[in-house]
């Protein structure tokens, strides 16, 4: 891949060490789905970029090279971003898990730009202060319908019944299938079958998000 355009929409997903004083970082963008950049220099209080290229801020990158880690060759606050408020504490466990949904359950170079809208919509609410569980519960519902695998707005018959969607009351299985997520009976009934469905996607493989916030809720509980 050769690339060397105009500033692009992106977030920050994941950013590991790369070789001395760089990293490679996971990005989200619109046009172009998710894609993996290298960054040289980008380690150190000196680095300018190193205090843009945050999570969970909007972010207009440029890349160029070929292969599938291009170089980054600029990163810069997108529109707004600057006036963004910090997300609370208490809020970026959430906002890390949305990161790795996407991270593991989208193809590099594919673009998803519904994907990239309700992460960015997830986000403003989680900043904004809405209902945590509601925010998760209909992004999960919006991520399985951008990977084709949306809630039907009808149970099907128990013996293909895998999600348990059959053990749904109607209203709420419709109001699921609408993202209509704001009771909370609704939001306790929808977790377990948002959950196997995006087991199913994930292969069984565990999210580490959900082993840290598993972790912590064991810590709290072993104070009281």
């Amino acid at each position: 891949m050769l690339r060397d355009m105009d500033p692009v929409g992106a977030y920050v997903l994941h950013q590991r060490e790369w070789r001395d004083s760089g990293r490679i970082f996971e990005l989200l963008t619109r046009e172009q789905g998710r894609i993996s950049v290298f960054a040289q220099g980008v380690r150190g209080p000196k680095s300018r970029l190193a205090s843009v290229l945050q999570p969970f801020v909007p972010l207009a990158v440029t890349w160029a090279g070929r292969g599938d880690a291009p170089r980054l060759t600029g990163a810069e606050p997108g529109p707004g971003s600057r006036e963004l408020p910090p997300l609370a504490p208490s809020r970026l466990m959430s906002a890390w898990y949305l990161s790795e949904l996407v991270l593991r359950l989208t193809l590099r170079h594919d673009p998803q730009s519904g994907i990239f809208d309700h992460y960015a919509a997830a986000l403003e609410s989680l900043r904004a202060g809405a209902r945590v569980e509601s925010t998760l519960r209909l992004f999960e519902k919006r991520l399985l319908d951008e990977l084709g695998y949306g809630i039907p707005r009808e149970a099907p018959a128990q013996s293909i019944d895998t999600l348990g969607l059959s053990q749904l009351p109607v209203d709420c299985l419709r109001r699921l299938a609408d993202g209509e997520l704001d009771e909370e009976l609704d939001l306790e009934l929808v977790r377990p079958v948002l959950r196997r469905a995006l087991d199913m996607c994930l292969d069984g493989n565990n999210l580490r998000t959900r082993s840290v916030a598993r972790a912590m809720m064991d810590m709290e509980r072993s104070r009281t």
